[in-house]
């Protein structure tokens, strides 16, 4: 009988955000695949949980899952995890996912923390509906497509960023969006020095240009109508 591969969220910053299901399933799994020892390695210390652990990253994804899909299918079960969130979501996660379900291998995901989701409550924006776009393309044109096929659609757009690239894909949005677009960039998230910065595209551009250069990975959200005049709209197509 195979084993089983868990995929288990840890803590995007606040350490407290792990589970108890979480915990378990760490400390009873035979091995633990993650990104990086080192980021791992705190974690587990910090739980007083001693595991076997396999590298999983990017880079050595595809050498890696035969190895882990071998374990599994001897009955091993697979603890993976990320560096911080939700294995998988813009993270090394999907093919080994893909990989086990078709050698018949249960998958078993567990709910945890997410900075998408995170953010997407906190941002005041609308929360019906979005797009998640992961990292965007680096090239301008690129963005702008990428970006602009998502518009029309009418829901808030996620995107990460990093803090060397955000003003100027910021600047973009507006290019895109126009400036009185409503934004929300976030970053640190559940750690002591949280932000949220939140107001119009040409606001948030602004508050970067004065702020002090800009650390950790952003989520930026961003929602190309105004939602106070869609409500209006619905208020009179159902008057």
């Amino acid at each position: 009988m195979s084993g089983i591969l868990y995929i288990v969220p840890t803590p995007i910053g606040n350490l407290e955000d792990i589970t108890l299901r979480a915990l378990r399933v760490l400390k009873e799994c035979d091995f633990i695949a993650c990104e990086d020892t080192r980021q791992s390695l705190k974690l587990l210390t910090h739980f007083e949980i001693t595991k076997t652990i396999i590298t999983f990253y990017y880079y050595n994804q595809r050498y890696r899952m035969p190895q882990i899909a071998g374990k599994l299918l001897n009955g091993k079960n697979i603890a993976l995890v990320s560096d911080g969130g939700t294995p998988a979501v813009s993270d090394p996660g999907y093919l080994l996912v893909k990989e086990a379900l078709s050698k018949g291998i249960k998958v078993e995901v567990l709910p945890g923390a997410s900075a998408v989701i995170t953010a997407l409550v906190g941002s005041g924006l609308p929360t019906d509906g979005f797009i998640f776009c992961g990292f965007l393309k680096r090239k301008t044109g690129k963005m702008k497509k990428e970006l602009a096929a998502c518009s029309s659609l009418r829901k808030t757009i996620v995107f990460y960023e990093s803090p060397h690239r955000i003003l100027k894909t910021v600047e973009i949005c507006g290019e895109v969006f126009g400036e009185n677009a409503l934004m929300c960039i976030a970053r640190e998230l559940t750690k002591k020095f949280e932000e949220f910065i939140r107001g119009s595209i040409k606001e948030v551009i602004e508050n970067i240009k004065n702020g002090q250069s800009p650390k950790g990975e952003f989520v930026v959200l961003v929602y190309p109508e105004n939602p106070d005049n869609e409500e209006k709209e619905t208020e009179e197509e159902n008057d």
